[in-house]
């Protein structure tokens, strides 16, 4: 009876293992390890379990009393088609004109960049110009002409007041220079 083969159980070895002979096949076997059990499984229910197929078995078979029941397909779901439509219409033209009202804006705040662009390059050229007159009047020689032409003369040494005590330090002097002849000065008029 050791010789024999038994089959196995479940968590049960077969008696060839208690013996110590091994049950797995050589690399030169062709035969599968499983002894021709998942191929012939394979050919009964190609695509099924034995599990499935025996719960499809059960479930097939009619009642013995009663009538064959089927699933019932769900039932078609349908809704109010036009308000969708036009809900769709709706968004896909107030996609257009929001994208065309957009473009629009962008291309009148483009021209108005240009615009204000233009104005401040114009505006820079006008500050450089008064800059250069301010800087042109500030010379000490234009000074000196300005100054003459409104009949002021050249003043001597200063006297100074200082401030801690209000001493004045100095004697002024008022400025003793020819007068320039301006326009109110010229005899006949």
């Amino acid at each position: 009876m050791t010789d024999q083969k038994r089959a196995p159980r479940s968590g049960g070895r077969t008696a060839e293992r208690q013996i110590g002979r091994s049950t797995r096949p050589h690399r030169s076997d062709p035969r599968p390890r499983d002894g021709g059990r998942a191929a012939a499984a394979a050919r009964e229910f190609p695509t099924e379990g034995t599990a499935a197929l025996r719960l499809k078995e059960r479930s097939t078979k009619p009642a013995a009393g009663g009538p064959r029941l089927k699933v019932a397909p769900p039932p078609p779901v349908t809704g109010p088609r036009v308000p969708f439509v036009a809900l769709l219409l709706a968004l896909v033209i107030g996609g257009v004109l929001g994208i065309l009202v957009v473009n629009t804006k962008i291309a009148e705040n483009a021209f108005r960049i240009e615009r204000l662009k233009q104005n401040g390059a114009a505006l820079d050229i006008q500050q450089q110009e008064l800059q250069r007159e301010i800087a042109q009047a500030e010379a000490p020689g234009n000074l000196t002409a300005a100054a003459r032409k409104l009949g002021m003369v050249a003043g001597g040494n200063p006297a100074y007041i200082r401030l801690q005590d209000g001493k004045i330090i100095g004697i002024p002097k008022p400025g003793d220079g020819a007068p320039s002849v301006t326009s109110d000065q010229i005899p006949g008029r």
